[in-house]
């Protein structure tokens, strides 16, 4: 049987803009943080969010 790995590995560097999987990660844990901080916010004040800043 003939050998079906690769002779060369690419040398593939990290994109530096645009959507990419270490920019989706550090979205999706910004994004946790600031739900986990709502949260708190409203255990805290016993308010939610629109009330706090006047809209309701």
């Amino acid at each position: 049987m003939a050998n079906l790995q690769p002779t060369k590995v690419p040398n593939m560097q990290r994109p530096k803009k645009g959507f990419n999987e270490y920019a989706e990660q550090l979205n999706g844990r910004a994004a946790m943080v600031g739900f986990m901080a709502l949260i708190l916010i409203e255990l805290i004040t016993g308010k939610g969010l629109l009330t706090l800043i006047g809209l309701k």
